[in-house]
């Protein structure tokens, strides 16, 4: 039973006002631009085949609270939709936190014709747009310059022993990892906590083996052709240049769920929705998520998801 106490909400009203200030100002910057809004289901007959992804199904139907509108968002692309974005719900189980919450509002947009460089710099001009001080720095940055710069090694190159020794060095005491998970945790321990406030940090050029739906570009070594913003240490978009072969796609597909089997995670069936739109013909394209919640907390200056979401986890 829920205590007596805990019945208010834990943001205060100038933080709900900010909020609704800050969609209207979401959806009048893609108004002005053209950019079309669209609505797709929150339950989805197939989830995200990430295996680091860990997701809510709607029993007994087994359907998924989606964690993205990807999927169906490019289904409406290869019908010919043009530019779309959406602006609503998503859901993923990770234990709640300073920057997690199980449900939390997701932007996602595409962009035809658009390179991945030039969607990142779209995001960096929404921010700009949504943020008070307006005109914040930027810092482009490869995937590779950032781990140079900020931790001291190469992330292509680095061996894995050196990888977990330098985990070791963190003290991080949680189940064994992979190369990238490492990565991942020196990203989040090490690499984002040094990155300067109220500064855009642009990365791109991704390792091949991080690239999700992604296109790999070929080179030595290939790079997936995605990038993540950073708003000071707050990670708050994630694009790609888009996938767009079906076979490719079904691979991944595959590769995913036999990782799923190696963690001991279930599977999760490919979505053949998906990878008929892409036979039909996906346009290649750019796409972006950015955490609108995230972005709300960096706009307010303050350091959790509670103070900016009314009925967090513990009280919803």
């Amino acid at each position: 039973m829920a205590r007596e106490g805990n019945w208010p909400p834990t943001a205060r009203p100038a933080a709900i006002r900010a909020r609704a200030e800050l969609q209207a100002r979401i959806r009048q910057f893609f108004a002005e631009r053209g950019v079309l809004e669209v609505t797709t289901p929150i339950l989805s007959m197939t989830g995200n085949s990430d295996p680091a992804m860990r997701q809510f199904r709607a029993e007994p139907h087994g359907r998924y609270l989606r964690s993205s509108p990807e999927y169906a968002l490019k289904r409406l692309l290869a019908a010919g939709s043009g530019d779309i974005y959406e602006l609503g719900p998503a859901f993923r189980d990770e234990p709640p936190a300073r920057g997690h919450n199980h449900e939390f509002t997701l932007l996602e947009w595409y962009r035809v014709g658009w390179t991945a460089r030039e969607l990142a710099s779209e995001v960096a001009e929404l921010i700009d747009t949504c943020h008070p001080r307006g005109g914040l720095p930027r810092k482009h940055l490869t995937y590779r310059e950032l781990f140079l710069d900020g931790a001291g090694i190469d992330p292509f190159e680095a061996r894995l022993e050196d990888l977990r020794r330098r985990a070791e060095d963190l003290e991080y005491e949680g189940e064994p990892l992979g190369r990238n998970g490492l990565l991942d945790l020196l990203m989040a321990l090490v690499i984002q906590p040094s990155l300067p406030d109220h500064q855009l940090t642009l990365v791109r050029d991704f390792p091949a083996d991080q690239a999700a739906l992604a296109k790999v570009r070929a080179g030595t070594p290939p790079v997936a052709e995605r990038f993540e913003v950073f708003l000071g240490s707050v990670e708050l978009a994630n694009g790609y240049q888009e996938l767009t072969c079906p076979g490719e796609q079904r691979a991944r597909f595959v590769a995913d769920n036999r990782r799923r089997r190696e963690r001991g995670a279930p599977e999760v069936a490919p979505d053949e929705r998906l990878l008929a739109a892409l036979e039909a013909g996906l346009p290649e394209c750019a796409g972006v998520a950015l955490g609108v919640d995230r972005l709300l907390m960096c706009t307010l200056e303050v350091r959790s998801l509670a103070e900016v979401i009314a009925f967090p986890g513990e009280r919803a």
